[in-house]
Parts: structure tokens; sequence; C-alpha cells
């Protein structure tokens, strides 16, 4: 398991700065995130599935699992927590293939995106769930860079500074959520 070391991570991510994550690590990422929750993510697979291009690319980008709430006046964003990732389970293997090389959400992944995160050298980092307005002051700007019609599951080009996240799943097949069962079952 990690150690206490806070890891820093500057956006687009890539290969080298994943295979030296162990889950459990705690990472600071700073740079651009793009957002996407599960209507954005139903739109990204049917272009790719119709043979279009996509109107982002994911390659060594890290999409946060987010629907913002608006903003208040002066505010860049208002809360900001993450959403379960597993809702994107279906999607995630895709855009993985296209170079995702992270994903921020919270709970557990299922076991065939897990193993497409060891294929693709892509990282599934969590995030406090019920913190949202906490982890909207890393976020330093965003902006609407595709389906705006989708209101909050817009997808989202956020700048963010510091950002706090903990590896859940590596590059190496480590899930911390199993090793945390496994040190429980043994106390």
């Amino acid at each position: 398991m990690a150690g206490e070391e806070i890891r820093q991570l500057t956006t687009p991510l890539a290969d080298a700065d994943l295979v030296s994550l162990r889950a459990g690590d705690r990472v600071r990422l700073s740079g651009v995130l793009l957002t996407g929750r599960d209507a954005a993510h139903q739109r990204l697979i049917a272009l790719l599935d119709a043979g279009q291009s996509l109107p982002i690319d994911v390659r060594g980008q890290v999409i946060y699992y987010v629907g913002p709430s608006p903003p208040r006046p002066g505010m860049v964003i208002g809360s900001a927590g993450p959403t379960t990732g597993g809702r994107m389970d279906s999607y995630a293997p895709k855009l993985m293939a296209l170079g995702l090389k992270g994903m921020i959400g919270k709970g557990a992944r299922s076991l065939p995106v897990r193993e497409a995160m060891q294929k693709h050298k892509c990282v599934y980092f969590g995030a406090v769930g019920g913190a949202g307005a906490l982890l909207s002051k890393y976020i330093k700007s965003a902006e609407i860079i595709a389906y705006e019609d989708l209101g909050t599951e817009a997808i989202r080009r956020l700048v963010v500074e510091d950002f706090p996240v903990i590896v859940i799943d590596d590059t190496h097949g480590n899930d911390l959520y199993e090793e945390g069962r496994k040190q429980y079952a043994q106390e």
C-alpha cells in the first residue's frame, strides 16, 4: 500500500506518470480535467460506434465524473462532487483505447474496466463524495466545451490546481477497496 507522500501530477498524463502510481497513493492534480457523466458518455460512444470523431480529444486526459451545480455569483463553479464511477463502466474501455489516462469518481469499478486500465495504462482516482463544495475550491476555471444542452451534464473543461484525489485502481491491477477489505479481514 501507499506511503504518506503526496504526488503532484500535471495533466495531460503520460504512461510514465501512471506506472509509478499504486493503489492508495495520494495525488494532487493540476492542469485540465474534462467532465462527463452518463448522458455525455452515451453520446461519445454513439459517435464512436457510428465511426465519427469525438468533440473532445481524450488522449492523455482525465475525465472527472461530475455534474456541477450552477455557480453562485462571483464563483467559478458550484458544488462539484464526484458521481459513481461504475455508472460509466460500459463506456470507459472505449475511451481508454483512445488514450484516456485517468478517471475520477467514487465507488468501485468492474473487473472489465480494471483490466482495460491495465491494458491501456489508465488510473481510476477517487475523490471524496459529499465534499463537492470543498472540491470546487480547487477549480480555477470552468467552460462548457460540448453538449451544452445537457446542462449540468455537459462536458466541461476545468482548470484545477492541486485537486486532491487518491488512486483507487492502478495500472498494475491493484484495487484499494479490495486491499482495504483484505486488511480489515486480518484484524
